[in-house]
């Protein structure tokens, strides 16, 4: 019983092995004979497909492909950082991915282990199948003549390829912000999605900006593993990478200075709200000061007794305020 449990548990974590000849045509393939297939040396190539693999399989593949402990090690642990070693005669590639799923983002990291004539992937978390990657290259046997290389180009330009509906996603949503973002009034909600937006950009640009230099790395150097003819797809890549990063940055910078744009436009319409209570206020200073002069209790004031006293205060003060709701009137502060 529990050899069946290992054996399913197995099955799920191998999801692709194979051996493609000279010729582009795929041949079974099992992990036994890996290391046997290797010593042929007959200019095929192995490609091996993990996801999640537990540790004795890793154990496993260190011996068939002869990796280093050190870079098995890191293939068993998810959340490393992207980046590329070189280990003996083979290299060790981390990259992020992300892809839509289900309406939103997933994240997801694959390890890359690349030889002279073999290619081992190890998906963890939500990185997506390769299986279109292998198909692409079954479809044209001239990639599988190329070597172990053109097999990782299809891989990473699979991987760019996956971030480009994110970006053009994020690009609609920032431009439907747009009108809210510039409206004068303070909008708690458009404030947030915008904050959010930024924080998801910032997380986006952590997954794609490593791979420029691991696309840089591999044009120019390793010329044993990368052949001349490769380095031509891989700067096409290495192209869309540095799209994306100018995309992203310019997204980031738009929704810095739309907001800085808005907070200024708040501060002004606050200014003009605080001008027009204080155009208020005057007016109603005039009155105010009247009402509290005669207000006070003093036995004898003069002008009381006269009969036109009435009149003349209120032309007085009429004519004050109207003159004066004229005056902050034409200079808009009413």
């Amino acid at each position: 019983m529990q050899k069946s449990i290992r054996l399913e548990s197995r099955s799920e974590q191998i999801r692709f092995i194979a051996r493609y000849d000279l010729a582009g045509n795929r041949h079974e393939l099992t992990l036994d004979r890996i290391s046997d297939a290797l010593a042929l040396q007959d200019g095929s190539m192995i490609w091996v497909g993990l996801f999640e693999p537990d540790q004795a399989l890793l154990f496993k593949m260190q011996i068939e492909f002869n990796l280093h402990v050190l870079a098995i090690e890191d293939a068993h642990k998810a959340h490393q950082r992207s980046k590329i070693e070189r280990f003996g005669g083979g290299l060790f590639i981390v990259v992020n991915t992300a892809q839509i799923d289900d309406g939103g983002i997933t994240y997801g990291e694959t390890h890359i282990f690349l030889g002279p004539d073999f290619i081992l992937t190890v998906r963890h978390v939500g990185s997506l199948s390769y299986g279109p990657a292998r198909d692409r290259c079954e479809r044209n046997p001239e990639y599988l003549r190329l070597g172990a290389g053109m097999a990782l180009y299809t891989v990473l330009d699979m991987i760019v390829d996956n971030f480009f509906p994110i970006v053009s996603d994020y690009e609609h949503i920032l431009d439907d912000l747009e009108e809210a973002i510039l409206n004068a009034e303070f909008q708690r909600d458009t404030i947030i999605r915008l904050y959010k937006l930024r924080r998801d950009l910032t997380k986006l640009r952590l997954a794609v900006s490593p791979m420029q230099d691991i696309l840089s790395t591999l044009m120019n150097y390793h010329d044993d593993l990368i052949k001349q003819d490769v380095r031509v797809y891989l700067g096409d890549v290495h192209d869309h990478v540095i799209r994306l990063n100018e995309s992203i940055d310019t997204m980031r910078d738009t929704i810095s200075s739309a907001m800085t744009t808005n907070l200024s436009l708040v501060t002004v319409s606050q200014g003009d709200t605080m001008k027009r209570l204080a155009g208020w206020a005057a007016l109603l200073a005039a009155p105010t000061l009247i009402t509290s002069w005669y207000g006070m209790n003093f036995e004898f004031m003069p002008e009381l007794g006269y009969k036109y006293s009435y009149g003349i205060l209120f032309a007085l003060v009429s004519t004050f305020c109207l003159g004066l709701y004229w005056t902050l009137k034409k200079a808009k502060w009413l």
